[in-house]
């Protein structure tokens, strides 16, 4: 596996391992929380956490804007521990095709359905930038929408 993969693969389950530590500080009645009428509430941005891993492995592998529907469709999380698999889940997805990815697979070049082309590397940091930018956004409304501190230290 190259090097540099594996780094940001570990910085990508440090964000995922911390997230769990806020979840667990959770209770099912906070998933329901929203706070601005117009915005995520804390369940949906959680069960948006979760899918990142895969959701973006399919963009990072050329799926189209109906495929990638087609996927969001079936997403349903209805509690913590169902949020909690699925973020485990879908890091072990992302880890163990990027683990197998050779130098060359990781220089291709590929189109997101909207337009942006990055190398598959380039993905697994947008991947990796989406899970802490989503865990602060996490953070952020739980401290100062619901002064709910988790108290779990964001880096290690």
């Amino acid at each position: 596996m190259n090097t540099y993969c594996k780094s940001a693969l570990n910085q990508i389950k440090v964000a995922l391992t911390t997230t769990i530590e806020i979840i667990d500080k959770l209770e099912e009645l906070d998933l329901q929380k929203r706070p601005s009428p117009n915005k995520h509430s804390i369940g949906e941005l959680l069960e948006h956490i979760s899918i990142i891993c895969k959701a973006d492995l399919l963009i990072a592998n050329g799926a189209t804007e109906d495929e990638m529907n087609d996927f969001y469709s079936t997403v349903t999380y209805g509690n913590l521990t169902q949020i909690k698999d699925a973020l485990l889940d879908n890091f072990e997805t992302l880890k163990e095709v990027y683990m197998n990815y050779s130098e060359a697979e990781l220089q291709e070049s590929i189109a997101s359905y909207w337009g942006i082309t990055y190398t598959k590397y380039e993905w697994l940091l947008e991947i990796l930038a989406h899970v802490y930018h989503h865990r602060g956004q996490l953070h952020a409304v739980l401290v100062h929408c619901y002064g709910k501190d988790p108290k779990v230290p964001m880096f290690e």
